[in-house]
């Protein structure tokens, strides 16, 4: 089972999955196909989301986003390096049951890369929003 952290740094919702940030695992994964495009600087580079961004709300992590890109049930979880979340956010579906939180399906706002390397993450519902507290 994956475990989640919430770290909150400068108004903005740190995600450490596994004790990794989120923008390193994502980095990793994205590093080939930035690569090939000649822009290896473009490979995980994302921020936390500011928690304006999601109204303050742990819902957002919870299937109910308030930031979504696709708008066909993907959350963003990470905005641009700029701190646009709009300018290149990493998405993810957010599947919740009564005793799991699945994060599958990543994808990047402006590449279609491959990003099927990166989870799926399996989250234990319980350890999950004890891990959203800091949201609130």
């Amino acid at each position: 089972m994956d475990r989640l952290a919430i770290v909150i740094e400068r108004s903005q919702v740190a995600i450490l999955v596994n004790h990794e940030r989120l923008e390193e695992l994502a980095r990793v994964v994205e590093l080939p196909h930035a690569r090939a495009e000649a822009k290896p600087r473009l490979a995980g580079d994302y921020e936390p989301l500011f928690l304006d961004d999601i109204a303050s709300d742990r819902k957002h992590f919870l299937g109910e986003p308030m930031a979504a890109w696709f708008g066909d049930g993907d959350t963003v979880l990470m905005g641009c390096g700029c701190g646009t979340w709009g300018c290149w956010p990493l998405t993810a579906r957010v599947k919740v049951d009564a005793s799991h939180v699945r994060w599958h399906d990543f994808r990047n706002g402006h590449r279609d890369w491959n990003l099927g390397a990166l989870g799926p993450f399996v989250f234990d519902r319980q350890q999950y929003e004890a891990a959203l507290v800091p949201v609130r």
